[in-house]
């Protein structure tokens, strides 16, 4: 366990640094935001391109793998959505309280982090699982948002959904990345090392700018952070390793990639998404600051019991 921890310190102390940087004012909101918009175009789609174009999509792919994830993350995301909708939700606030208890921060945090703790074979399978949570749930809250406030034709939600996916950077660079993988077309040298100086830029600027953000977060409505927060670090993870484990069995060492994944803190785009369309940001900012601060002891407890039962590679 404290093997594990030192691990995990790092990446954390950079948060903290961000943090303490925004707090002190040395750091602004426009300079956390436009430090967010680097790692989010350029670094880190330079790394997942990198990492995409570096495997042989045959056997990353895993069809198996893909459903379990999206069984198991469907499950939490509809429980969550259904007590939102019992407690008197309006379909808008409970996609976006769904969302904060099914989607992690597996972009920013996870790939970094897990690679150096896991391997870099687990980038594959992360990159896997945030093509779901882009495709699939990234989806799902825009049309459940925009859907809820009525839209006869359904042009608005199809143009949104379109849009919210063909500019998203991530999905353009795995795509891309598995596509030249795909085609067998070697990196050039000078071009490999290039993508390389630039997404090595992301591990560090992305820690700082989660950091940074989180000074901007509130604690309102600690109650409901706190319930999202204890399902995104504690009930996500379960059902996964459940379902990975138990019902529809996979390799140990994707299994635990993918529990790992799920132990993760909630996902900071939520905000934005929550923001953009004036739907409870101070209840997600709120549970982005919780999950986040717990992630500190929980993470590290998850991957000491992985490491307790599977050789990380």
């Amino acid at each position: 366990m404290v093997e594990i921890f030192l691990q995990t310190l790092p990446f954390f102390l950079l948060i903290a640094v961000g943090y303490v940087a925004a707090v002190a004012g040395i750091f602004s909101e426009a300079a956390t935001a436009a430090l967010t918009r680097f790692v989010f175009y350029f670094a880190l789609s330079a790394m997942l391109f990198r990492f995409s174009a570096n495997l042989t999509f045959g056997e990353v792919f895993d069809l198996r793998f893909l459903l379990v994830y999206l069984w198991a993350t469907a499950f939490v995301y509809l429980v969550v959505h259904a007590v939102g909708l019992w407690r008197g939700l309006p379909i808008a606030e409970g996609a976006v309280e769904a969302q904060c208890g099914a989607i992690g921060n597996i972009g920013f945090l996870g790939i970094p982090m897990l690679a150096l703790i896991m391997g870099e074979t687990a980038v594959g399978y992360i990159m896997l699982m945030l093509a779901v949570d882009l495709l699939v749930f990234g989806s799902l809250i825009v049309i459940l948002i925009t859907g809820s406030r009525g839209d006869p034709d359904g042009n608005g939600v199809i143009l949104a959904v379109g849009r919210g996916l063909i500019t998203n950077p991530m999905l353009i660079s795995i795509v891309l990345g598995f596509t030249w993988s795909a085609m067998a077309w070697p990196i050039p040298q000078p071009i490999n090392a290039f993508l390389g100086h630039l997404g090595a830029a992301a591990t560090p600027g992305a820690l700082f700018a989660i950091g940074a953000s989180l000074a901007s977060k509130s604690a309102e409505r600690l109650a409901v952070a706190g319930w999202l927060s204890s399902v995104k670090l504690v009930l996500h993870p379960c059902v996964i390793a459940l379902a990975a484990l138990v019902v529809w069995p996979i390799d140990p060492y994707p299994a635990a990639v993918m529990i790992a994944s799920a132990a993760l803190p909630t996902a900071g785009n939520i905000f934005m998404i929550a923001t953009h369309y004036g739907v409870a940001p101070q209840r997600v900012s709120a549970t982005i600051l919780i999950s986040t601060l717990a992630s500190i002891v929980t993470v590290s407890l998850v991957l000491a019991w992985l490491a307790e039962r599977v050789a990380f590679q």
